[in-house]
């Protein structure tokens, strides 16, 4: 059994040894669609987390803890997941435009719920903007990805640098495609993403929701205008 292997057997076996199936039953209604755990409280992964880390992060290196993650990421267990995205979280200082694709092959085959596709958003892919590592165009093919989660990441990893930027409105043109998604979990990310930008720039922001109130999903709408007046939301009701 190589080293890989073995770290990816001991993390299956904390799992399993610390199952609590009265934890899924707790929180599968958060996840419409599926909710595949062993029901691990939190804190005692966290600190298992960190254990692991001090322990393997030296051994494995970046390439040894990635490797690991691709094999736990892809089990379809909520709580393997969780701890691939966190060893990856730890290698911001390392992060290259090929681990930026690596990562997104997670959501391409692996990441199957709104909270491991919002935690890689929040804690990782944001940290590969924000580090200078890739900018807006390397998100082109992520919003035409099969996954929906991809889709749905590309839109919230953009929320915290939207913060900082002087001008949203490139942003705003390039994300164009999510206007018309298909998908309710994708129409979810970037209202959110919209309702953030409209409280940093609300002109160009109203003005790219009233080009697009007529023919985009309605939930967009509702998520983007959440914080607004009730004079400003009227702005935003359908055309008859």
């Amino acid at each position: 059994m190589d080293r890989i292997e073995a770290c990816f057997q001991e993390v299956r076996a904390f799992c399993q040894q610390h199952a609590d199936p009265a934890l899924v039953q707790k929180y599968q209604h958060y996840f419409k669609e599926g909710y595949d755990a062993y029901g691990l409280d939190q804190k005692l992964m966290e600190l298992q987390r960190d254990a692991w880390l001090r322990a393997w992060k030296g051994e494995l290196g970046a390439e040894g803890l990635l490797s690991l993650g691709d094999r736990l990421v892809r089990t379809g267990k909520y709580e393997e997941a969780s701890f691939a995205l966190w060893f990856a979280e730890k290698l911001a200082k390392e992060y290259t435009p090929a681990m930026f694709e690596r990562l997104g092959g997670w959501l391409d085959d692996g990441v199957c719920n709104w909270a491991h596709s919002d935690m890689m958003s929040g804690t990782i892919l944001f940290q590969f903007i924000q580090r200078g590592v890739v900018s807006l165009p390397d998100f082109a093919l992520w919003l035409i990805a099969e996954s929906k989660w991809k889709r749905r990441a590309a839109a919230v990893s953009w929320i915290k640098p939207a913060k900082k930027m002087d001008d949203v409105q490139p942003l705003l043109d390039s994300f164009a495609p999510l206007m018309s998604d298909g998908e309710k979990v994708v129409h979810q990310g970037m209202g959110w993403l919209l309702r953030e930008l409209w409280k940093k720039q609300p002109a160009p922001v109203m003005d790219y929701l009233l080009t697009w109130k007529d023919t985009c999903p309605r939930l967009i709408i509702q998520y983007a205008s959440e914080k607004m007046t009730p004079e400003d939301k009227a702005q935003l009701k359908r055309g008859k």
